[in-house]
């Protein structure tokens, strides 16, 4: 279980598969470089960043899924983890980014779905709305992806938001980490920090 919460009111969280890019991001929003692992899993616990002027804390969750050399039990338990950090703080928390590699993304949803398989991601969406937390998806790579507006619709398609994505804005968000290429996310998430009535949080986003 992840005890190492900074003691803020307002979060903002982080969540996603392994190797999607979630360190790279955070590192944007942040301008702060975190030990970030070359091999899948290596982050166990959160990563906080909490700015001392502000009651706000950003939060990087473990990565979840298929992990190269990590046993499935601990997978699980990573997974379970996270699941559990989001519903205990789920009142403090404005905004689950939720993280995919547009790259890959449909490809893994749909090899994942099936009569008694729910997709990660596609749960993680879910999971977030129900427990009351407004997920923007940071669709990243997106520098890798050919044709984006169908991929963008696909992915809508899927997390069951009827395309085309642009009507989404709000909750799909396509970016390169990597590249800098951030401010569809921060428009997304400002529209979030707005309705929740913490535009006061804007000057870090």
């Amino acid at each position: 279980m992840f005890e190492s919460r900074p003691d803020r009111d307002a979060e903002i969280v982080l969540v996603g598969r392994s190797n999607v890019g979630k360190s790279t991001l955070m590192r944007e929003i942040t301008g702060h470089t975190f030990d970030t692992g070359q091999r899948p899993g290596v982050t166990r616990s959160p990563n906080h960043f909490d700015w001392a002027s502000a009651d706000f804390v950003i939060s990087d969750l473990p990565g979840f899924g298929y992990m190269k050399g990590v046993p499935e039990e601990v997978r699980e338990e990573i997974k379970t983890d996270v699941v559990r950090y989001v519903e205990r703080n789920a009142e403090k928390i404005l905004v689950g980014i939720l993280v995919v590699d547009g790259k890959s993304v449909i490809d893994i949803i749909d090899r994942h779905s099936g009569p008694d398989e729910i997709p990660h991601d596609v749960e993680m969406f879910h999971f977030l709305r129900e427990v009351g937390v407004e997920p923007v998806v940071a669709v990243n790579k997106m520098d890798k992806v050919e044709n984006e507006e169908e991929r963008l619709n696909e992915l809508c398609d899927r997390l069951g938001l009827h395309p085309p994505w642009q009507q989404w804005q709000e909750t799909i968000a396509p970016i390169s980490a990597k590249r800098g290429s951030i401010e569809p996310l921060n428009e997304a998430v400002r529209h979030h920090l707005h309705e929740a009535q913490r535009d006061d949080l804007f000057q870090f986003f």
